[in-house]
């Protein structure tokens, strides 16, 4: 789990802006998972949506890294 967390931040360290956007997609799931009336009807399917493209950019940026 180590040389994962590794080679992640590594990506990550390289790509800022990569880093600020996964991680904001990462918030913004959080949020409408908190706050009901932004997201209307489907808060859940929202945030989890948000939260799903969070891990496929941590998971992006570790098959760059291989």
């Amino acid at each position: 789990m180590d040389k994962i967390n590794r080679q992640i931040m590594k990506y990550f360290g390289k790509h800022p802006s990569f880093n600020s956007l996964v991680h904001l997609l990462g918030g913004i799931g959080i949020g409408f998972l908190l706050t009901y009336p932004v997201a209307g009807n489907h808060p859940v399917r929202w945030g989890l949506a948000f939260l799903g493209l969070s891990v496929l950019g941590h998971v992006w940026a570790l098959q760059q890294t291989k």
